[in-house]
């Protein structure tokens, strides 16, 4: 594969889902820095996903029966399923996939457990959409008052005299500044600083003049009759928080092992841009640095990165709702339910030896080589069902590919193949994969060729 190529498969990699061969040899035609100007302005269009608001409304509406309110709900639970794989497939069929890329991170970074309520959850993937590449102190503010994060994280019962202290604790320690750099009294007044923000009936933020402290209030060193938005502010004057952030960007999409004159750097652009996520973005994607040896084929797929990834290559449709949670359940990444409020771990937390068995058998799943019978780890198990089986029914359009790679011989076959499917250093040579693969007619190799790379463990990183 030439550089060009490496280049713009390791930047579809890092910024979206990977990249098709056609798009590929598109891109590889036009000047590089086109193609990063293209990902970023295309990110700017938050294609925002509808809700059932209507059926949100009535669920909260006086008037209305116990039974009625209850089976509105469970529509909402229902529906709440149809939001998870919808995302999905948003992130395989997007043509913007930075801004998907930018949204699962910022889910991984802001998470939000919502599993019963398809309006909160959209809610508040909507709010991350919106904010995903513009400035961070605004997104912030959004996910403060966004109602699905005042529920999940109790500020519903901050008041005055009374202040609930979760989301002020998480505010500080997972979303902005991070560990050592505040006090415990910098917590109980961001505390009642957010008292009255709520959320109404109909699951719009409300502010509530009754239930909030107009006191002063002493916070980082600063007195004032401080509110919510006054304390992000304040909070955003400290460098440190554009370093806590830049951070953890840079283990998201260059590398686990920060570097940190790279980190250093960019947490001073990212500080004096006024928090702008997207001037963040392009630095990182027009450095020299992110493209280098030691940054490509390091990053360990999430299980969604794996899902996603296969179902473009594949051109995979996945047929019921279940095939995808079922996946993500086993793999350890269901959307919109996240282990905790400091989100999935990542790196190599990912792989142990509950995961790794169908992590290497998934594409042989969908080739129907491999039957599905596993365990799912005991903290995504489903109380009903502890073994979970399923013969994942879905359909693949191999067609492109195939067409692709009619004029080539096996070594051509093998050698772009191999370069377009795994970003590992590592070489895997065409004698290693002749004994895998078969030879009686040049479909027949592609098929098999393309099923027994995306077995290695090679495949398992990007």
């Amino acid at each position: 594969m030439s550089s060009i190529k490496k280049k713009i498969t390791h930047l579809y990699w890092r910024a979206g889902f990977g990249i098709s061969l056609e798009k590929l040899n598109q891109k590889s035609e036009l000047p590089f820095d086109v193609t990063i100007q293209q990902l970023l302005k295309d990110a700017k269009k938050p294609d925002l996903l509808d809700f059932p608001l209507p059926v949100y409304e009535m669920a909260s509406k006086e008037g209305i029966t116990k039974a009625e309110r209850a089976s509105l709900r469970k529509k909402l639970q229902r529906e709440n399923r149809d939001v998870n794989s919808s995302w999905v497939r948003k992130m395989v069929h997007s043509d913007n996939p930075l801004l998907e890329r930018m949204t699962l991170f910022w889910h991984g970074h802001f998470a939000l457990v919502s599993r019963n309520n398809s309006f909160v959850s959209k809610s508040y993937i909507n709010t991350l959409r919106s904010h995903a590449l513009g400035n961070f102190g605004d997104l912030v503010l959004a996910i403060a008052r966004d109602p699905g994060m005042i529920r999940f994280l109790n500020n519903q019962q901050n008041k005055k005299g009374q202040p609930n202290e979760n989301f002020a604790r998480e505010l500080l320690e997972l979303f902005t500044i991070g560990i050592g750099h505040y006090s415990e009294q910098d917590i109980k007044e961001a505390a009642r600083a957010f008292t009255g923000w709520r959320t109404n009936k109909k699951g719009a933020f409300d502010f509530s003049e009754r239930h909030h402290d107009f006191g002063v209030k002493s916070f980082f060193g600063q007195k004032g009759n401080f509110d919510g938005t006054d304390i992000i502010r304040i909070i955003l004057e400290k460098k440190q928080t554009s370093i806590f952030i830049v951070s953890k960007v840079y283990q998201y999409f260059v590398n686990e092992k920060i570097n940190k004159e790279h980190v250093q750097r960019l947490a001073e652009v990212f500080y004096q841009s006024n928090y702008n996520i997207e001037k963040l973005m392009r630095t990182i994607f027009e450095s020299e640095w992110f493209y280098a040896e030691k940054n490509m084929g390091t990053k360990i797929k999430s299980p969604i990165d794996l899902l996603v990834g296969m179902m473009k290559t594949l051109q995979l449709n996945l047929e019921n709702q279940k095939s995808f949670l079922f996946i993500q359940k086993i793999l350890g990444q269901t959307l919109l339910n996240p282990p905790n409020v400091a989100g999935w771990p990542g790196g190599k937390a990912w792989i142990d030896n509950a995961t790794l068995v169908f992590r290497l058998n998934l594409a042989g799943y969908f080739f129907k080589t491999v039957n599905v019978n596993v365990t799912a780890k005991p903290e995504f198990e489903d109380k009903a069902d502890k073994k979970m089986k399923a013969k994942l029914p879905a359909t693949m359009n191999l067609s492109p590919i195939l067409a692709y790679f009619a004029q080539f011989e096996e070594d051509l076959i093998f050698t772009n193949l191999r370069d377009w499917l795994l970003q590992s250093n590592l070489p895997i040579e065409k004698s290693e994969m002749d004994a895998f693969t078969k030879h009686q007619t040049k479909d027949d190799y592609v098929k098999s060729l393309l099923l027994r790379l995306m077995t290695l463990p090679e495949y398992q990183v990007c």
